[in-house]
């Protein structure tokens, strides 16, 4: 069985729930071909699944440092970035969520999972105003929509009052 044969025989363990199985040959893949970026992705990919974010964070750099890019790229950054804030990581976790805010500014979940990073940071200010620009900006809510133009004035300045 080859190297991609053997990737690709991971990912489906991983994608239908047999996580250690796959784990098992992701980290024999990886000892085998440590320069590989998408082997790195996968492995670190499959420890976030067992739980093990603290083992998965040195496969995300690992992956990002070798040259991921495009979709790959995209969701290690979310993983990484999750990782850390899952971790206590808050400095780590914004600066790693704000590049992927900066590579892929059309995936919103980066700017969701900051949010949370901020308010683990006590930026409260910052945290609420990304969540009630997203949620006014994708929200099919009639009752929301009726004051989309009110929430995104006021979500930059929560703390103004004018009289």
């Amino acid at each position: 069985m080859t190297t991609h044969d053997r990737l690709q025989r991971a990912i489906h363990l991983r994608e239908t729930g047999h996580a250690e199985e796959a784990r098992e040959i992701l980290l024999d893949l990886v000892a085998a071909a440590p320069d590989d970026p998408q082997i790195n992705y996968q492995t670190a990919w499959v420890h976030d699944n067992l739980g093990l974010e603290r083992e998965a964070v040195p496969f995300y750099v690992q992956a990002i440092e070798q040259g991921l890019a495009g979709a790959n790229l995209e969701g290690a950054l979310l993983g990484l970035g999750s990782t850390y804030r899952a971790l206590g990581a808050y400095d780590q976790s914004i600066e790693t969520f704000k590049r992927g805010l900066k590579e892929f500014p059309h995936n919103r979940a980066f700017s969701v999972f900051l949010a949370m990073a901020l308010y683990n940071t006590r930026q409260y200010s910052e945290s609420v105003e990304l969540l009630l620009t997203q949620l006014a900006e994708t929200t099919a809510d009639e009752n929301l929509l009726r004051y989309k133009r009110a929430l995104l004035f006021y979500a930059p300045q929560l703390d103004q009052t004018w009289e």
